[in-house]
């Protein structure tokens, strides 16, 4: 199940047939930050329908601190790493917020999602 509180919330609009895995590194999870992975990620669905036509995609997202002793910079990492039968997909972007990196990963997750579609559509 993806989304968080589901009574307060209602059911996932975002993430349809694809499971969403979240995880973190030396940070905290909170609710917020959960229900802003799954509205930024959890849309990807839409865009590898086509792919996943019996529900096999996953999206297994990590976000964390990229050190622990730094305290100014780039020091918040993201990746996403996309299975969807026959092909894995992997972006990874570093920021000094953790929600712009999370755009980051969505942003070069999208690029990766049309640069294999562009090959597939060669064949």
């Amino acid at each position: 199940m993806c989304c968080m509180s589901f009574a307060k919330r209602g059911p996932c609009l975002y993430n349809r047939g694809m499971n969403l895995d979240i995880s973190g590194k030396g940070i905290e999870l909170t609710p917020s930050i959960k229900i802003f992975i799954e509205e930024k990620l959890g849309g990807i669905a839409k865009f590898i329908q086509k792919f996943d036509e019996e529900g096999a995609a996953e999206l297994r997202v990590l976000i964390g601190r990229s050190t622990a002793h730094h305290h100014k910079g780039e020091v918040y990492f993201a990746s996403a790493n996309l299975q969807i039968p026959g092909k894995e997909l992997r972006a990874e972007d570093l920021d000094a917020d953790v929600r712009v990196a999370i755009d980051g990963v969505r942003r070069k997750l999208l690029s990766e999602i049309e640069t294999y579609k562009g090959h597939l559509n060669k064949f």
